[in-house]
C-alpha cells in the first residue's frame, strides 16, 4: 500500500495536507534523492494555470536543488506535453503540478518516467520512503541548478501536428476550441490553426482562478452555445491539463469519449492500423461495445482510471483505449492520454470521409445509462450479500444482452454506485431506482 500516491499521483485541496508548500518541498527533495543516483541529468517541472502552481513550482525546485538535482522549468504546459518532453529531452523524470479537471482551489502532482509513461510503482515507493526520512542538503557545490525551457510550447505544438499526415489541410473547417482556461490556452489554438482550420477560441484567458470554471471537457454547455452561435463545424473541449477531450457536433450535440474512441477505432481499422482490442472501462457504454462488435473489434474492460486502461492496453498490445470522460490514449501516436492529439485523429477522419462529426458519431448508438449513488455509513460487501446479488441477477435477466448492471463501492467516498444501462430509457430508469431501493433494504436488514 502507498501512503501518499493514489492511482493518478497525489491530489487534494490547497492548504490541506498533503497539498501544502512544506510537503511539496519535501516531495521535491525525496524525488531528487531517488533520481540523484541515476547519473547527470535533470527533472522537468510543468504546471497548469491555477494560482497555487507558482507556489508549488518554487517549493519543488528548492527541494530538487537541495537533493543535488537540476531542474528545467516548463511553465504552463499540458500534462501530455510534459510526458512528450520528458521522453524526447531524455529527462530523468517529468513532474506535473495539476489537479486536472478539478477547480482552482485544488491541486496535485503526478510523475512521468524517462519513457514518458506513468512512474513505476517501485519508484513511487522509493519516493515515499524518502518522504518519511529527515531532509538534508547536499554540499553547496553539489546543489542543483534551475533553468527555464523557453521553446517548450513550440516543441509540443510541432509534435501534435505530426500526429496526422502533413498532407492534410483543414482549410474551410471552422472549429471552436475551449481551452478550459487551462494549460492548453497558448497551444491548442495554434495547433488547429496551423493545420488550416479557422479557430474561434473560448475559455483561453486564464487568471489563476478560472480554470475549469463553467468551461472545458467537464462543462461543455458554453461550447455547445458557441458552436451554434458561430455556425461552426464542430467544437473541441479540453480540460485544465489537456489530457481529456469532449467534442460538440455542428448541431450542438455533445460527443463523448466513448463515441470518439469508436470513430478512431473504425478509422484505424479502415487504414489497417488497428492492433489488438480496444480497451475501455467498466463504465464504457454498451452501445460502443455493440458497435465495435459489428466491426469485429473486441472491447476489453479495465477498472475505471487511465492507469488501469494503460495496463490492459500494454498487456494485450492494444493501440487504442480510453474512457467516456474523454481520456483517450492513442499509443500509436503518443505515450499517454492526449486531448489535442485525439482531436486531430477525429479531424483527420472527417477529412478522409467527407462526413460531419454528427454523421460519424451516429454510426454508434449510445445506450441510455443511469448512474445513481447511495450514501452508506459503513463498508458493504456487495459480492457476499445474497439479497443484493439476487436483485442484480433479476434485473440482468430482464435486460438480457441489451442491457447491463454494475454495482461498485466508491474508492474515495462512502457511496455505493448503481449503474443500469439498456436500450430502453424508461426501463433503465425504473430498474436503477428499484435496485437502489433493494440495496438500501438489504443493507438495513
Amino acid at each position: 500500500m502507498k501512503k501518499y500516491f493514489g492511482t493518478d499521483g497525489i491530489r487534494g485541496t490547497v492548504g490541506e495536507q498533503p497539498i501544502t508548500p512544506d510537503f511539496f518541498l519535501k516531495l521535491g527533495w525525496a524525488t531528487g534523492r531517488v533520481f540523484a543516483d541515476s547519473g547527470q541529468g535533470f527533472v522537468l517541472v510543468g504546471k497548469d494555470t491555477r494560482i497555487s502552481g507558482y507556489m508549488f513550482e518554487s517549493a519543488l525546485e528548492a527541494g530538487l536543488s537541495a537533493a543535488g538535482v537540476n531542474t528545467r522549468l516548463l511553465g504552463p504546459m499540458p500534462t501530455p506535453g510534459i510526458a512528450y518532453l520528458t521522453r524526447t529531452l531524455r529527462a530523468q523524470a517529468g513532474i506535473v503540478i495539476s489537479a486536472s479537471h478539478n477547480p482552482y482551489y485544488d491541486n496535485g502532482i503526478k510523475f512521468f518516467s524517462t519513457e514518458g509513461t506513468k512512474l513505476a510503482d517501485e519508484l513511487e515507493h522509493q519516493i515515499e520512503y524518502f518522504l518519511d526520512q529527515s531532509m538534508t542538503t547536499v554540499a553547496s557545490d553539489k546543489l542543483g541548478k534551475a533553468k527555464r525551457l523557453p521553446d517548450a510550447a513550440g516543441r509540443y505544438i510541432e509534435f501534435c501536428k505530426a500526429s496526422i499526415s502533413a498532407s492534410i489541410d483543414f482549410k474551410g473547417l471552422r472549429v471552436v476550441v475551449d481551452c478550459a482556461n487551462g494549460s492548453t490556452y497558448h497551444i491548442a489554438p495554434h495547433v488547429f490553426s496551423e493545420v488550416g482550420a479557422e479557430v474561434i477560441k473560448i475559455a483561453s484567458d486564464p487568471d489563476g482562478l478560472n480554470i475549469n470554471e463553467k468551461c472545458g471537457a467537464t462543462k461543455p454547455e458554453h461550447l455547445q452555445e458557441a458552436v451554434i452561435e458561430f455556425r461552426a463545424d464542430l467544437g473541441i473541449a479540453l480540460d485544465g491539463d489537456g489530457d481529456r477531450l469532449i467534442m460538440v457536433d455542428h448541431k450542438g450535440e455533445v460527443v463523448d469519449g466513448d463515441e470518439l474512441i469508436f470513430i478512431i477505432a473504425k478509422a484505424r481499422q479502415a487504414s489497417g492500423d488497428l492492433q489488438g482490442p480496444v480497451v475501455g472501462t467498466s463504465m464504457s457504454n454498451l452501445g460502443m461495445e455493440h458497435a465495435l462488435q459489428k466491426l469485429n473489434i473486441n472491447l476489453l474492460r479495465a477498472n475505471v482510471g487511465d492507469r488501469y486502461v494503460m495496463e490492459l492496453m500494454k498487456q494485450h498490445k492494444s493501440v487504442l483505449g480510453g474512457e467516456g470522460s474523454g481520456h483517450i490514449i492513442c499509443l500509436d501516436r503518443t505515450t499517454t492520454g492526449d486531448g489535442i492529439v485525439a482531436a486531430l485523429q477525429i479531424l483527420a477522419e472527417i477529412h478522409a470521409t467527407g462526413k460531419t462529426l454528427h454523421e460519424l458519431k451516429s454510426e454508434m448508438r449510445k445506450y441510455p445509462q443511469i448512474l445513481l449513488n447511495l450514501k452508506v455509513s459503513k463498508k458493504v460487501n456487495l459480492k457476499d450479500n445474497e439479497a443484493i446479488q439476487n436483485a442484480v441477477k433479476s434485473v440482468e435477466k430482464v435486460l438480457g444482452v441489451q442491457g447491463r448492471v454494475l454495482l461498485r463501492a466508491s474508492g474515495t467516498e462512502p457511496l455505493i454506485r448503481v449503474m443500469v444501462e439498456g436500450s430502453d430509457e424508461a426501463q433503465v430508469k425504473k430498474y436503477a431506482h428499484s435496485l437502489i431501493d433493494d440495496v438500501k433494504n438489504a443493507i438495513t436488514a
